[in-house]
């Protein structure tokens, strides 16, 4: 079989340990340089690293194909970075893809069960690995599309004709779904590793639908043209969601990313604290072929908290020009997101020039080209919520019941909001 150490391209593995492990294993469980119990007490301990990644992946079937396929999907190289961007590469680089790809290929068409044999191993040693069947809805790295989508490239590598097919399937996968942790997430956050600012894949998002939120259509028609101009390549504002609590302004924005995952949109949160690492993380996207939404919730600013500098900067008004693949969204329930002062207006105070402190609080909200408005509801709005939420939800309760107490409801749980609304629902259910 293929030596994995004459691998060029694909090398220095997220789980390289493992791979060098198993590699070493099925190239010298033959050796007889080496003691076979030795070999055997090393596939136990593989073995074991091997379910506990998979299960944690949601991985199934042929463990040791997914695997392998996990590791290329998830390498970023000079061959998969350009798939990505143009799909299939041309010249020098794709015959030293070539070259990986036929040692991949004899690593894929290697038979555990002839190496269980000849350790000694037993059927439920080794079968179990072959077809695996997961724990229902188990993983926690991945979403479930994306799971099957590498459990379904992994049987199709595995039954490649020949190299230069396991190749050309490859590079189908990153076209269509992209390569590394920003071609298989959805979202992330900043976080700072030892090589300084790094971005972390949010593995469990809610997957909720613009749909999901009843009313407020003119809003979302706002956000939903903004984000598909922005997606295609069109001009495209930054944009602040603003208004009252609970009417919605955060499901809106998880919603955008659920519905234009496939069309290559991306989300990274960030809160106030990070501002700082705002240049950093976009030197990391801004060459990446992704659309990127900086989402920043709850965003407001008390008189002495001065950190929104980073991001006028950031939005407008640095030397480098925003790259065109990255946008702002945030969420407020201040309009103009720095707290004001009725003294800020008055002609006699500290600061001689009062106009000037007054456009310099205002200056990051404007920065926004594209503002929506999320307000509460009045109570006949309200009640149209409660319906059709009871109508989703199937709650069984006459509608001048549910109105009634959801009435009552609202007046003891925070008042007239969407969120009030589906807190009420969910009241309901648990009394049925």
């Amino acid at each position: 079989m293929g030596n994995a150490g004459a691998l060029i391209l694909y090398r220095n593995f997220e789980q390289g340990h493992l791979f060098s492990e198993l590699t070493w294993i099925l190239e010298n469980y033959r050796n007889e340089l080496f003691d076979a119990r030795d070999v055997r007490a090393r596939y136990y301990e593989c073995a074991h690293e091997l379910v506990e990644f998979s299960a944690s992946h949601g991985f199934e079937g042929n463990l040791w194909h997914c695997f392998l396929t996990f590791l290329i999907v998830n390498h970023e190289n000079a061959y998969s970075l350009a798939c990505e961007k143009r799909g299939a590469a041309d010249g020098s680089i794709r015959e030293l893809a070539l070259h990986d790809f036929r040692i991949f290929k004899k690593l894929f068409d290697f038979h555990l069960r002839d190496m269980a044999a000849e350790l000694g191993l037993e059927a439920g040693e080794i079968e179990p690995l072959l077809a695996y069947a997961g724990v229902q809805d188990a993983g926690i790295v991945f979403g479930k599309r994306i799971r099957d989508c590498i459990c379904e490239l992994a049987v199709t590598l595995g039954s490649a004709a020949n190299p230069e097919a396991f190749r050309d399937a490859v590079a189908d996968f990153y076209q269509k779904y992209g390569v590394g942790q920003l071609g298989l997430h959805k979202a992330f956050r900043i976080a700072h590793g030892e090589d300084g600012v790094k971005l972390c894949p949010i593995t469990k998002i809610a997957h909720v639908q613009l749909d999901d939120l009843v009313g407020y259509e003119s809003a979302k028609k706002k956000l939903i043209e903004n984000t598909e101009a922005f997606v295609r390549g069109k001009k495209a504002n930054n944009c602040l969601l603003f208004g009252d609590s609970g009417t919605g302004k955060s499901t809106s924005i998880k919603a955008i990313v659920n519905q234009y995952y496939d069309e290559g949109l991306r989300m990274i949160e960030v809160y106030k604290h990070q501002f700082q690492d705002l240049n950093a993380v976009i030197s990391l996207v801004k060459n990446r072929n992704y659309r990127f939404i900086l989402y920043m919730d709850d965003l407001s600013f008390e008189e002495f908290e001065t950190d929104y500098k980073y991001l006028k900067a950031v939005i407008e008004g640095g030397l480098e020009k925003k790259p065109e693949n990255i946008l702002i969204y945030a969420t407020s329930n201040r309009r103009h997101l720095i707290r004001e002062n009725y003294s800020d207006k008055e002609e006699v105070r500290q600061d001689m020039h009062t106009s000037d402190t007054v456009q310099e609080k205002l200056s990051l909200a404007y920065r926004f080209g594209l503002t929506i408005y999320f307000g509460a509801p009045d109570p006949k709005e309200f009640g149209h919520i409660v319906t059709e939420l009871a109508k989703r939800q199937h709650v069984a309760m006459d509608r001048e019941q549910l109105l009634e107490e959801a009435s009552r409801w609202e007046l003891r749980h925070g008042g007239l909001s969407g969120r009030t609304a589906q807190q009420f629902i969910q009241y309901c259910l648990l009394r049925e």
